[in-house]
């Protein structure tokens, strides 16, 4: 953690704070629902609706809000590491986020668009893996940053299962 001994001789955390604290945020939030703006532009449609799905997929209302909070928690995490000394000063952690984030958008025109599960699984398991190494560089910067990731982890996990099953299925 980037800690700084005030005037004083107590310690505090050189934070981001005030109004470029709130206007980043926003940023932050713009960044990632950019990201989810793919699941807009490529809806499952009629491709999806005939595939053979396991008993345990979810119904479609499902996807929805649990992307909307997903992607919600990925910006204030983003954000919680930004306001530790900003970009510059937590490049190590940002940039793995920035790939996840970028892998989390290409993944909805791989399974969706071009209709092609098996990719998209391939694509999956590198979403994982990047998330999983952004935890960890988050882990190292704001501990609860970090921690805000896990149901995204769990949930991506999930998702790379039922992709892998939907290809089997289906191939």
């Amino acid at each position: 953690m980037n800690e700084k001994t005030n005037t004083k001789g107590s310690k505090s955390e050189d934070r981001v704070t005030g109004l470029r604290a709130g206007f980043a945020l926003a940023g932050w939030l713009a960044l990632c629902f950019s990201a989810a703006a793919s699941g807009a532009l490529f809806m499952p449609g009629e491709w999806y609706a005939m595939l053979r799905k396991p008993s345990w997929n979810p119904p479609s209302w499902v996807f929805g809000p649990v992307w909307t909070t997903l992607f919600t928690m990925m910006a204030v995490a983003g954000w919680m590491v930004w306001r530790r000394g900003g970009f510059t000063a937590q490049r190590r952690a940002l940039v793995p986020f920035l790939g996840q984030l970028a892998l989390n958008a290409a993944w909805t025109p791989l399974f969706f668009g071009l209709h092609r599960p098996g990719l998209a699984f391939v694509e999956i398991l590198l979403l994982w893996l990047a998330i999983a190494w952004t935890i960890a560089a988050f882990w190292r910067v704001h501990r609860l940053a970090a921690g805000v990731l896990g149901p995204y982890l769990a949930w991506v996990s999930f998702a790379a299962v039922l992709n892998g099953t939907l290809w089997r299925l289906n191939a």
